[in-house]
């Protein structure tokens, strides 16, 4: 089970990037979304990396999310002490593209 939050606004992207977070269910920001780990949704979050971070929850986080049916929208709040970077990936110290911490920073993040 993979989870995406949406970190940046969509804003100034390109049309197919918004398709893709249309398709995705990611409108608004801090908006979490769980998905199947197939490589259809993988080169969605590929396509979408500079506006998403993504990686696999356990299943009990994917339960407190609303539970685990795919595509299930969860609004969060903003982590609680703040990202590190909303234009960087996560190889080069920021917050976007693929993690491997994501129960922690979804655990920072729910009300």
């Amino acid at each position: 089970m993979i989870a995406a939050i949406l970190i940046r606004g969509k804003i100034d992207s390109r049309q197919d990037v918004k398709d893709t977070l249309t398709m995705l269910n990611l409108d608004r920001k801090h908006a979490c979304v769980t998905l199947e780990n197939n490589p259809v949704n993988m080169g969605m979050l590929n396509k979408c990396k500079d506006f998403v971070t993504y990686g696999e929850v356990s299943e009990e986080t994917a339960k407190r999310i609303d539970g685990i049916k795919q595509g299930k929208i969860a609004r969060l709040h903003p982590p609680r002490g703040g990202l590190k970077s909303i234009k960087r990936s996560t190889t080069n110290g920021g917050d976007l593209g693929p993690r491997k911490d994501m129960d922690a920073l979804i655990e920072r993040m729910f009300p």
